[in-house]
């Protein structure tokens, strides 16, 4: 992977995810979680397959859906792809950890059941994602 270098280490993701989930109040006491760094012609099969987008994304994610009576502490999966992720850095002249903390936090508002397919439920869901990342220190990651 060409961009190895710009990973962020694993104690960034679990900051990230705490304070998405702390941003939304979630309080049901530990929960899990898998984040998968993938390539893009990976990124493209699987939003091929469940978005039906020809290309790769960002970040997909895929709640958990716990099955009739069985209470398990999963949220879901998030798969980033982190060439896409450096690549729409440098685009909108972000700093790159700044960009993963906005898609993982994202992704974890997707996973927690919020959208953005609506103007509304867009609009939430990126006051939100504000929010969050100023708390982290980070600027509003959609003015650029």
């Amino acid at each position: 992977m060409e961009t190895v270098e710009k990973l962020p280490g694993s104690e960034q993701f679990e900051a990230w995810v705490r304070a998405a989930l702390e941003g939304v109040g979630f309080a049901s006491g530990e929960v899990e979680l898998t984040i998968r760094i993938v390539e893009p012609e990976e990124s493209a099969r699987l939003n091929r397959i469940y978005r039906h987008q020809p290309a790769p994304t960002n970040v997909l994610s895929f709640p958990f859906e716990n099955p009739p009576g069985v209470v398990l502490p999963l949220l879901g999966d998030l798969v980033i792809c982190a060439s896409v992720v450096v690549r729409q850095a440098a685009q909108q002249r972000k700093r790159c950890l700044a960009h993963w903390a906005h898609m993982v936090i994202h992704g974890v508002l997707h996973l927690l059941g919020h959208d953005h397919v609506e103007l509304r439920q867009a609009q939430k869901m990126e006051t939100l994602e504000i929010s969050i990342l100023a708390g982290l220190g980070y600027d509003n990651p959609y003015d650029y």
